[in-house]
């Protein structure tokens, strides 16, 4: 295959539920990047703000994530900071069959969802750093599309 390049990336991380790891969505995202289209760069905006206004109502939201979602071809999410979306997204990603990577960073402030880490469907990644997700990613990739990220 063509490892991956080419291949449509929903890229999901907490909007509403708290802009706090922007800088490292941003990173991931980058990264994604250059292993295919990234159908959700928004989400790795600093300009976008907690309370998620995008200049479109939440309907129309809703509908575009979800439209984005339908044709993606591997679903990335970023489970460090707690979000309902995120979960949302994580749940209709699996209803869709879709491919999952879920990237936890390990630290104090944080705990993993039991939903997440007892779910057989997903594949869960957790992290110190970026190059440890970066690795995480790569080993996604290799799994699901016959290549390295």
């Amino acid at each position: 295959m063509d490892g991956g390049r080419g291949r449509q990336i929903y890229f999901a991380g907490a909007i509403r539920g708290g802009r706090e790891d922007v800088r490292i969505y941003g990173e991931l995202v980058g990264h994604l990047a250059g292993l295919g289209r990234v159908l959700t760069c928004h989400v790795a905006d600093p300009g976008l703000d907690a309370a998620g206004d995008e200049g479109i109502s939440e309907a129309a939201i809703f509908s575009r994530d979800m439209a984005w979602l339908d044709g993606a071809d591997l679903v990335i999410a970023e489970v460090s900071i707690p979000s309902l979306g995120v979960g949302y997204e994580i749940a209709a990603a699996q209803a869709r069959g879709k491919r999952i990577l879920c990237l936890f960073r390990n630290d104090a402030a944080h705990s993993l969802s039991a939903m997440i880490a007892g779910n057989p469907a997903l594949r869960v990644g957790r992290y110190s750093t970026l190059a440890e997700a970066k690795d995480h990613i790569a080993g996604f990739f290799a799994e699901v599309c016959g290549g390295t990220g």
